[in-house]
């Protein structure tokens, strides 16, 4: 790409940053979110011991967490139109170091509460951070490419999200002892403080170098500048959109849920009987292989159609979760994971999709699309009603219909250009 326009941050007479060095630094972003986002799968199950919670107590972590998006991504759309994408991302990346400096007073006076604060001012963060990064990478490029560019970065995502349950595993779980010794509740919030704040000091660190950066203004802010409209119509009346929107809601709802269960699902004696720690590492081949099966959808997806490709994946997700629920072993152990692998293009793809020729509307869209993320607050606490009232095994038929919403929006509902009278 070849930038014409300074970037909005800094000095009007800066050179941006040239060629696909934006993405590059870009898709760092993309990483850190997914780091931080995976670690609350280790966070359930170190401060459920820790605090003595029930299933539906302990998603409260992903309550709060993903109830963030709910209550600021259409704020954080405003606040794009006034600031731009890049001191947005600043803004974000400053928003969610403060959130993981937060932990360190949260530790020390063993407050539950406190840290379910401390997640959702961390979760604002990563809210904004969406909001400008998604819509940014999309429009960074051909608009035919769109979702296999997206997809790329979002590659780099599920690397921090694999990344984060070693990460976690390492510095949190085996050195508390959770599963293992049980510790003692203090010693195991605490545990919690170093790794935090080492992790903010990254988003700061982050923070200055976007705020250095000359990154290019693009179409969807040009739009926004000049107050180009769609003959009064609002975001709101495209259909796949909506629709979309809906998909967002559902899809982060069965990812999340399964995710916040694994340890746990993992421990059941008559799947694996593995101890927290020991079970921590086959987290990460879950998100893995959302890892894997981006770099390979990003290469699929300049040759067959994104919607297709998402209703297979849908479709094969749904039924490796049958395969789990109705077996034992080895055989529901690795089901799961695996729909680790047909996780791997859904949010890229529907997001692209979903924002598809929304011109000056983009923000807004996104907004959208990013508040529809609190399906990870809210299925994951019904996920949990269900699996104190059942069993967890029972419990991920929640996520199996969730994905068979996303394989009809693949299929037939994310094609554009439908207009809602």
């Amino acid at each position: 790409m070849n930038p014409v326009h300074t970037s909005t941050t800094g000095s009007t007479t800066a050179t941006p940053t040239a060629g696909n060095l934006p993405l590059v630094f870009l898709t760092s972003l993309f990483f850190m979110w997914g780091l931080m986002t995976s670690l609350n799968d280790i966070l359930i199950p170190h401060l459920r011991n820790a605090f003595a919670l029930s299933y539906t107590q302990a998603m409260l972590i992903q309550f709060c967490f993903f109830g963030a998006y709910a209550l600021v991504s259409l704020p954080a759309g405003k606040l794009l139109e006034r600031i731009g994408y890049q001191r947005g991302i600043v803004a974000g990346l400053a928003i969610a170091g403060l959130g993981c400096w937060i932990f360190w007073p949260a530790a020390a006076t063993l407050s539950y509460p406190f840290f379910l604060g401390a997640l959702f001012i961390l979760a604002s963060g990563i809210t904004i951070l969406q909001v400008s990064a998604n819509p940014y990478v999309s429009s960074l490029g051909d608009a035919r490419t769109a979702s296999s560019r997206l997809t790329l970065t979002q590659a780099f995502n599920s690397l921090g999200t694999t990344v984060g349950p070693l990460f976690g595993g390492l510095l949190i779980l085996t050195v508390a002892g959770v599963g293992v010794t049980g510790g003692v509740a203090g010693e195991e919030a605490r545990t919690v403080q170093m790794p935090y704040l080492v992790l903010g000091g990254l988003f700061f660190i982050l923070a200055l170098v976007f705020l250095k950066l000359r990154l290019p203004v693009l179409a969807i802010e040009k739009a926004l500048d000049h107050g180009e409209a769609f003959g009064g119509k609002t975001a709101w009346s495209f259909s796949h959109l909506k629709l979309g929107t809906i998909a967002i809601f559902v899809y982060v709802g069965a990812e999340v849920g399964i995710g916040s269960f694994l340890i746990n699902y993992f421990g059941e004696q008559h799947v694996a009987g593995l101890a927290e720690a020991d079970a921590a590492p086959f987290v990460a081949y879950y998100w893995g292989g959302a890892m894997v099966g981006r770099f390979i959808g990003a290469a699929v997806m300049r040759r067959i159609p994104a919607g297709t490709v998402l209703g297979f994946c849908a479709l094969g997700a749904a039924l490796l979760i049958g395969i789990s629920i109705f077996s034992t072993g080895t055989l529901a152990m690795w089901s799961i994971i695996l729909v680790g692998l047909c996780n791997s293009i859904m949010f890229p793809t529907i997001f692209s999709l979903a924002v598809a020729d929304l011109g000056p509307y983009t923000s807004h869209g996104s907004g959208m699309l990013c508040m529809a993320i609190v399906g990870g607050a809210i299925l994951p606490v019904i996920q949990g009603m269900i699996a104190d009232a059942s069993a967890i095994q029972w419990s991920f038929a929640l996520p199996a219909l969730c994905y068979f919403y996303i394989c009809f929006y693949g299929w037939k509902g994310s094609q554009p250009h439908q207009l809602l009278v």
